[in-house]
């Protein structure tokens, strides 16, 4: 193993596992480090945007695309378990230095717009609570995590214990969100058809494709890839296969979780929003500031930026991860958390600042929608790699992916090249 990364270690030993319940509980944890991409701040902003500009339609595209990433991630766990080796590192095996380093370029890329959703998320919710100024609430982002990081290493339980109460902050906000919105339960149902109206409609079209991009990240692929492996399971075929079973089970659970909370979120700014004649609410400052006055629950609005809060930290601590394992993988280059963090976020800081001075926090708002937007057009570059590596019998052995998978996983990677290039040509026209 080359993932040591000092904050993911302390749990690969569970002593004797015996029994179904005991070996869930021993491989459950990728999959929730995994879940919290998939509800951070970009997904805030999209999903506000689509509630708000279309009411519930864009429901179906949440469901879609969850589905996507629990099947993306399955394949990610898979590979991990059955190759001994993460993404990256399949890639750097097969691929010519050359592409290695263009994918690698490519990934960082989309850490990078992750890391810069994040900080935009929090310095916005610093803002709601305490008044601080945009521009003090990025700069001060820098700070956030590291403080994290340098805790006492071997201190897994303790990183996934904070990642978990996190979870259940933002779980117990938006539920009393969705009670006080009152939606009409018809008319969410309604939401979950899909439409034709996605591909023709340019403003639907790159609002679904930001959905698409805040959900099924592609460093999260490379991260679930290396989490697995920490996991105890014997390494015989059979082993490998039943550690797969639960991987996946653990996946799907933290994913179903996920897909809860956006789509909660997305229904919370229809049924506040467009029901009310409010389309133009797009941005999470103007969210927050009309939830209370709208829903008639001045808690409303801070319940809402204490989530926002808690979603930013526990989306760049897992940032975080999937730096160090990219760069491990890619280029064999081991940095330490601290200094992989300041990096990333040292990068990310400069754009949101740049934006913040000269466009005020409307173009900020704008610049977090665009990053989830940039992470969708990274994604067909891991995605590909990953379905051709787990279809290879070779590399996988019995735990190919059998042809009804592969045909799957082909179908997800061309909806997902096929919305980019219409995106990409509508926005060339």
């Amino acid at each position: 193993m080359v993932v040591d990364t000092g904050i993911l270690e302390g749990r690969t030993r569970f002593g004797s596992i015996s029994g179904p319940a005991r070996k869930l509980l021993a491989f459950s944890g990728p999959g929730y480090l995994v879940a919290v991409g998939y509800m951070d701040p970009g997904n805030w902003a999209t999903d506000i945007a689509g509630g708000a500009g279309f009411g519930y339609t864009l429901l179906s595209v949440v469901l879609l695309s969850n589905l996507m990433a629990v099947l993306l991630q399955t394949l990610s766990a898979r590979l991990g378990i059955a190759a001994g080796r993460d993404l990256a590192q399949a890639c750097r095996e097969r691929y010519s230095p050359p592409v290695v380093i263009g994918l690698w370029i490519l990934c960082e890329v989309a850490i990078c717009a992750c890391d810069l959703a994040e900080i935009i998320g929090t310095a916005i919710a610093l803002k709601l609570l305490f008044g601080l100024p945009m521009i003090f609430g990025i700069c001060l982002t820098g700070l956030d995590t590291l403080v994290i990081l340098l805790l006492p290493r071997h201190r897994y339980n303790w990183l996934e214990g904070f990642i978990v109460a996190l979870l259940v902050i933002i779980a117990f906000c938006f539920a009393l969100e969705v009670i006080w919105a009152k939606p009409i339960f018809a008319d969410v149902l309604g939401g979950v058809l899909p439409r034709g109206r996605y591909v023709t409609d340019p403003a639907m079209l790159y609002a679904a494709i930001g959905i698409i991009g805040a959900t099924v990240m592609p460093h999260n692929l490379y991260l679930h890839s290396s989490l697995v492996q920490l996991r105890p399971f014997a390494r015989t075929a059979e082993g490998r296969r039943e550690a797969a079973r639960y991987a996946t089970l653990d996946s799907s659970v933290a994913l179903t979780f996920a897909m809860f909370i956006n789509a909660a979120i997305l229904i919370v700014a229809a049924a506040t929003f467009h029901a009310t004649g409010r389309p133009q609410v797009a941005d999470i400052v103007s969210a927050q500031q009309l939830l209370g006055p709208v829903l008639g629950a001045p808690l409303a609005g801070v319940l809402f930026a204490v989530a926002l809060l808690a979603s930013g930290q526990n989306s760049t601590i897992t940032g975080t991860m999937a730096g160090q394992i990219v760069m491990e993988g890619f280029l064999r280059i081991r940095l330490d958390p601290w200094l992989r963090r300041l990096l990333t976020r040292g990068l990310a800081i400069v754009p949101a600042a740049l934006v913040s001075i000269l466009c005020g926090d409307k173009g900020v708002s704008q610049l977090l929608v665009l990053s989830q937007v940039v992470l969708s057009l990274q994604l067909p570059f891991a995605v590909i790699p990953l379905i051709r590596f787990t279809s290879d019998r070779e590399t996988m052995g019995t735990l190919a992916n059998p042809r009804w998978l592969t045909l799957l996983a082909c179908a997800i990677a061309s909806i997902i090249v096929s919305l980019n290039a219409t995106l990409l040509f509508d926005m060339i026209g």
